[in-house]
């Protein structure tokens, strides 16, 4: 007997009530444009959930990604999104709770004809850390890549090829890295510590998402990056009373956030990139958040759903 979505989400350990229109079930209930968070957690196993990863739906397809965190491969076959609708997905940064579900995820293109290549963006190299382009030829060169039985991803070869966009994070004007049917994707660099690491600004005539990776918040040119956006996503890491040194560096605190969030004054604000300790002081830090932001905040699970139309139709309410 098919269980009734209600029954679903309640067993999933969530209900509707203050969720309202972003009720949580593992296949979103609008797909028309739709932002679907897969994983809400961070790199500490410890928060019990998906590290990051989002869908963004469009005209009922899973058309854009936005990072590949480890457990993205399991939530994206929940989600019942499929890789053979996907056209773009970005990578914001390469630790590893952003992106090491990436192969497995482009592996699952062995099961299915598809002749279009798959799109995909990252930052260039810094601080240690590889270029996109780089980062894909450790993983499927055909000589010495992790996974060189992959190599087809680079030569179009036995799987769908995959085109990549080196995006320069420390520009300080944005990158386009996706146009198409009208669907265009801008990438930004924002300041992750010294962290080579972007934020993705999809926009469509039906509204504007903005996904925001990890950062700390000093780097101005976010916020005009990110106006106009109707649902803006920003992480949650770290607590008011998180240390300067080293994880206010890293990352921006509540107050940080709520100032942010404020200027930019979205229509929704979506958290996530909650670890266990920041879990602990989820209510404070909301709080927090709100003394700045006084418009509407949602604090993401794995699977949680937020459609463009939920926050146009609220605002038409007004």
């Amino acid at each position: 007997m098919k269980q009734p979505l209600k029954a679903l989400v309640v067993a999933l350990g969530f209900t509707f009530g203050a969720a309202n229109a972003y009720a949580i079930s593992m296949e979103p209930l609008d797909k028309e444009y739709t932002l679907q968070v897969l994983g809400s957690g961070g790199p500490i196993s410890d928060d019990l959930r998906a590290s990051s990863a989002a869908v963004i739906w469009w005209k009922g397809k899973s058309r854009f990604m936005i990072d590949a965190g480890g457990g993205a491969y399991l939530r994206f076959g929940q989600s019942g999104a499929k890789l053979e609708d996907l056209d773009f997905l970005g990578i914001t940064h390469f630790h590893t709770d952003h992106v090491t579900d990436l192969p497995a995820i482009l592996k699952g293109g062995f099961f299915f004809n598809r002749e279009d290549a798959l799109d995909i963006s990252g930052p260039t190299a810094g601080a240690g850390f590889p270029s996109l382009t780089e980062y894909m030829d450790a993983q499927f060169n055909s000589d010495k890549g992790a996974y060189a039985y992959l190599n087809g991803l680079l030569t179009g070869e036995g799987i769908f090829p995959v085109t990549l966009i080196d995006v320069p994070y420390q520009s300080k004007n944005e990158t386009k890295v996706y146009d198409k049917d009208g669907v265009v994707i801008t990438a930004f660099g924002i300041p992750h510590g010294n962290v080579p690491c972007l934020a993705y600004r999809i926009e469509t005539s039906e509204g504007v998402f903005v996904v925001s990776a990890d950062q700390n918040g000093t780097n101005p040119g976010f916020v005009d990056f990110a106006k106009g956006a109707d649902i803006l996503m920003m992480p949650m890491a770290i607590a008011e009373g998180a240390d300067e040194e080293v994880s206010a560096f890293m990352h921006a605190k509540p107050s940080t956030v709520g100032k942010i969030t404020a200027q930019i004054n979205p229509k929704l604000l979506v958290v996530d990139h909650m670890m266990g300790l920041s879990l602990k002081f989820k209510a404070e830090s909301l709080d927090i958040i709100k003394q700045y932001y006084k418009g509407e905040v949602f604090a993401a699970r794995d699977l949680s759903s937020f459609p463009m139309n939920a926050v146009k139709d609220k605002t038409n309410e007004q």
